[in-house]
């Protein structure tokens, strides 16, 4: 396989700019003139619409700028990549960034995409999730499987810890998760009533389901919104994850709900956006979610009304992160967050005390109410 030094980025198959390796090891970038005249900033803090070529620092991201990092496999998705690279006798340290972002091609999450595609499978067979849950335990417990080719062309593009698939469901895009070698049998069941918790809660989310199973209580899976409802062929959104836009890696805890308020307000200028960060918030102090990192919350941009809104939430269940506390701290609280540690984010906004705190209480009763199973463990 040729080694990738150039990339084009596209979006809905126009050109957005160029990427170009530079000291043989980061990616610089420079937008198009056509979309310099009428596009807009695929991440406004890093790349400002501007006629410059931009160069991004080594680290966090090899050598790439955050929104185009988003693009990558990661966990689960990585792994399938290294794997298949290894299986055409290639070594995986050695293949660059933009290697694998031509890889990805039109794969990835969101609406960028990345021209010339390198190829790597294509399956046209399908099989039952039991099947593809099975050969997923497989391959993380470094065993070999014959369905590498279709788990790959499945979800190869994807990011996240947890086995998946992308797939279409009546010409719609679904994501479709399975148990990794750490989870409980039951973990899609878990997410799946986490979900609709969050929903009772007023919490913007995807449409969600429980795919059935012969060997556990269900698979969880939920529509990608990054896809328009109700356009033909599936139009994609452009999305950018916080890690991306403040270039920062969701493997280190460094972020604090002061922070994601601020940015928040700063990129959409809405507090109710504010309000639907304040409701996730309140969910994942009293629903036990610590594992709410920074690639945990993305932004979409709607090119219709030319604004940055945040994104339906995602990835919402029990769990824990680095020392048992929040990825994401609470006005400077990880490990024992509180109503008053929550309430001291809404002040520093700006949002209502009285909304606030009405808010914040109704959220703890349904969580205490519906996933009391969950808490009690």
């Amino acid at each position: 396989m040729n080694k990738v030094d150039k990339l084009t980025v596209l979006y809905h198959g126009r050109r957005v700019g160029q990427m170009a390796l530079a000291q043989n090891r980061i990616a610089a970038f420079e937008y198009d003139k056509d979309w310099l005249s009428d596009g807009f900033s695929i991440s406004p803090f890093s790349l400002p619409l501007e006629k410059k070529v931009f160069m991004p620092k080594f680290d966090p991201f090899e050598g790439l700028f955050g929104v185009f990092a988003d693009s990558l496999p990661d966990g689960w998705g990585r792994l399938l990549v290294d794997r298949l690279l290894r299986k055409k006798n290639m070594d995986p340290a050695a293949v660059g960034v933009l290697t694998r972002l031509a890889i990805v091609g039109k794969s990835g999450m969101g609406a960028l995409t990345y021209e010339p595609v390198l190829g790597f499978a294509d399956v046209q067979e399908e099989l039952s999730y039991d099947v593809i849950a099975r050969e997923c335990q497989k391959l993380l417990q470094e065993e070999q499987t014959d369905e590498l080719d279709f788990l790959f062309a499945k979800g190869g593009s994807s990011g996240g810890a947890r086995p998946k698939i992308l797939t279409s469901i009546e010409e719609t895009p679904w994501i479709i998760k399975f148990p990794s070698t750490y989870d409980r049998k039951n973990i899609g069941e878990q997410e799946y009533r986490y979900a609709l918790c969050a929903k009772k809660c007023g919490i913007d989310m995807s449409d969600v389901k429980l795919f059935p199973s012969g060997i556990c209580s269900g698979y969880f899976g939920t529509k990608r919104f990054d896809y328009k409802d109700g356009v033909k062929g599936g139009q994609r959104i452009h999305m950018v994850s916080v890690s991306g836009l403040l270039e920062t890696s969701h493997r280190i805890p460094n972020l604090d709900y002061d922070v994601l308020m601020k940015l928040t307000l700063k990129l959409t200028r809405d507090m109710e956006e504010c309000k639907k960060l304040f409701r996730l918030m309140c969910f994942n102090v009293f629903a036990h979610n610590r594992d709410d990192h920074s690639k945990n919350f993305s932004f979409i941009y709607d090119e219709a009304e030319k604004r940055w809104m945040l994104s339906p939430a995602y990835d919402l269940t029990y769990s824990e992160s680095i020392g048992g506390e929040h990825a994401t701290t609470i006005h400077g609280e990880g490990k024992s967050p509180g109503m008053s540690d929550i309430l001291e984010v809404a002040k520093m906004i700006g949002l209502n005390a009285k909304w606030a705190s009405a808010e914040g209480e109704k959220i703890r009763y349904i969580v205490n109410l519906d996933l009391k199973e969950y808490l009690m463990k």
